[in-house]
């Protein structure tokens, strides 16, 4: 081969080595200023966590209180969770009404005479 081949090659070697460098930096200056952001943000918010919660006394321990507290958190948890589940199921039964009453569309692709 001749040399101007091998000068040619050289320098498009070169030029595509620049090429990916400017890419990988560009790229990485970008990446650093999402990350950057990112890294504020969660920096406050673990801040956040560490500030007293105004306007809540610390409350004793579960098993210090008396089982009666106990017992009426788990009452007071599960009647709302009962009603959560009758709203669901009326929720439900509303639908499959209506289903019921309206006539299903048939799709546009199905032509009256496909029987």
């Amino acid at each position: 081969m001749p040399w101007w081949i091998w000068l040619i090659l050289v320098l498009f070697m070169v030029a595509m080595i620049v090429a990916g460098c400017v890419y990988v930096l560009q790229h990485g200056l970008r990446a650093m200023h999402v990350m950057s952001g990112t890294a504020a943000q969660i920096g406050e918010r673990v801040a956040r966590m560490g500030e007293p919660v105004e306007g809540t006394e610390p409350e004793a321990p579960f098993f210090t209180q008396p089982l009666k507290v106990s017992l009426d958190r788990y009452e007071a948890t599960r009647t709302r969770k009962a009603e959560r589940e009758i709203a669901k199921r009326a929720r439900h039964m509303e639908v499959w009404e209506r289903w019921d009453r309206e006539k299903i569309k048939a799709p546009d692709f199905i032509d009256a005479t496909d029987d």
